[in-house]
C-alpha cells in the first residue's frame, strides 16, 4: 500500500508539473516530503499496536493475566497476532484460576483429617481419652480419609503427565459391575458406621443394576472403567434424595465388545448452562445438595477423573436430557477396528 500511494503521488505531481510547467526540482521535493508523511503514518500504523503487544507480553510475563490486545478484529497478521496473545492470556488466567483452586481446596480438604485426627490424638495423649478402640476407629477414619485425598491427588498427577497406558481385556459386563456397586455399598456402610465425612456415608440410597443382555461382555481396562463407574456412583448417591434410587445400565454398543453405559439418579439434575463445566477440576457444581449436612462435597475432581478415564478409552462422557435427575451416559468403543 505504502508503495503504489507513492508511486500514484509522484505520478500526480509529475502531471500537475507538466500540465503547469512547474519545474521537476519542486516536484521532486513535493513528493518526497508526501511520501515521508505517508511512510510516517504508515510506520506509526504498523509500531503502535507492537507497543501495545509488548505490554502485555511484558504484564503476562510478570502473572498479570487481566490486559488484554485490542484489534484482534483486524483483518490481518496484526490481528491474527493480536488474537494469538489474547488466546494465550485467556489460557494463562485459567491456568493460574485452577493453579490458585488447587491449593485453596486440597489445603481445605487435608485440614479437616489432620485436625479431628490431631484432636484424638491429643486427647489420648492428655489422658481425656482412652486409647479404645471407638477412639482408634475414629483415628483410622481420618487416616483412611486422608489416603483417599493422597490417592485422588495421585490421579491427577497421572491425568497430567499421561504415564498410565491402557490394559484392555475382554470381561463379563454383569458380575464386573455387580461387584463395584458391592464394593461402593459396603464402602459407604463402613464409613456410615465411622460417622466419617468424605465420600458418601449414604446408605438410604438404592442401587440397582440394570444389563442388557445378561451376556453382554465389553473390552475394556477394568481398573479405570471402575474409576469411572466409582466416581458417578458416587456423584450421584450424594445428590440423590433419601431413599432415592441410582440407575447403572449396561447395553451393547454399535462397536464390537463396545459398551454404553448410563447412570441415572432422582436428584436435582444438572441445569443445562453448567452441563459442559460439571468435568471440569474443582468444579462442584452449584446445586444443592438434598441429602442436607453429612457430606463436604468431595474435591471436585471425580468427575474430570471420570471423563480422563473415558478419554483414554477414546470413548464420550456427557449429561444427557432425562425427565428426572441426571442422567450421564459413557460410550466405549470396544476393540479398535483395524486399519486396512
Amino acid at each position: 500500500m505504502l508503495v503504489v500511494v507513492s508511486v500514484l503521488i509522484t505520478t500526480g505531481l509529475l502531471m500537475v508539473a507538466l500540465r503547469t510547467e512547474t519545474e521537476l526540482r519542486f516536484i521532486t521535493v513535493f513528493s518526497m516530503i508526501a511520501t515521508l508523511l505517508i511512510t510516517q503514518f504508515v510506520a506509526h500504523g504498523l509500531t503502535a499496536p507492537l507497543d501495545e503487544m509488548n505490554t502485555v507480553a511484558k504484564g503476562i510475563s510478570h502473572g498479570d493475566y487481566t490486559r488484554r490486545v485490542s484489534g484482534a478484529d483486524r483483518r490481518d497478521e496484526l490481528g491474527d497476532l493480536a488474537s494469538t496473545i489474547n488466546r494465550m492470556a485467556d489460557d494463562l488466567e485459567a491456568v493460574d484460576r485452577h493453579r490458585k483452586e488447587l491449593v485453596a481446596n486440597v489445603s481445605h480438604e487435608l485440614r479437616t483429617p489432620i485436625a479431628a485426627l490431631r484432636a484424638v490424638l491429643e486427647n489420648v495423649v492428655d489422658g481425656v481419652s482412652a486409647a479404645d478402640p471407638e477412639t482408634m476407629r475414629t483415628a483410622l477414619k481420618q487416616t483412611e480419609r486422608l489416603g483417599r485425598l493422597v490417592e485422588t491427588l495421585l490421579d491427577l498427577s497421572r491425568l497430567d503427565n499421561g504415564v498410565l497406558p491402557l490394559k484392555a481385556r475382554r470381561f463379563e459386563v454383569w458380575p464386573y459391575l455387580s461387584g463395584v456397586l458391592k464394593e461402593a455399598n459396603l464402602a459407604a456402610s463402613q464409613r456410615a458406621l465411622s460417622s466419617g465425612s468424605g465420600n458418601h456415608t449414604r446408605t438410604d440410597v438404592h442401587l440397582h443394576l440394570d444389563v442388557s443382555p445378561p451376556e453382554l461382555t465389553a473390552h475394556a481396562d477394568a481398573e479405570r472403567l471402575h474409576q469411572v463407574v466409582a466416581n458417578l456412583i458416587d456423584n450421584a448417591v450424594k445428590h440423590s434424595p433419601p431413599h432415592g434410587r441410582v440407575t447403572v445400565r449396561a447395553r451393547r454398543g454399535r462397536g464390537p465388545e463396545s459398551l454404553d453405559l448410563e447412570i441415572q439418579d432422582e436428584g436435582p439434575g444438572i441445569p443445562e448452562p453448567e452441563r459442559h463445566r460439571v468435568f471440569e477440576r474443582f468444579n462442584r457444581g452449584s446445586s444443592p445438595s438434598p441429602h442436607g449436612p453429612g457430606s463436604d462435597g468431595g474435591t471436585g475432581l471425580g468427575l474430570a477423573i471420570a471423563s480422563w478415564a473415558v478419554d483414554l478409552h477414546g470413548g464420550r462422557i456427557g449429561v444427557a436430557e432425562s425427565v428426572r435427575g441426571c442422567l450421564i451416559q459413557v460410550t466405549l468403543p470396544g476393540i479398535p477396528r483395524a486399519r486396512g
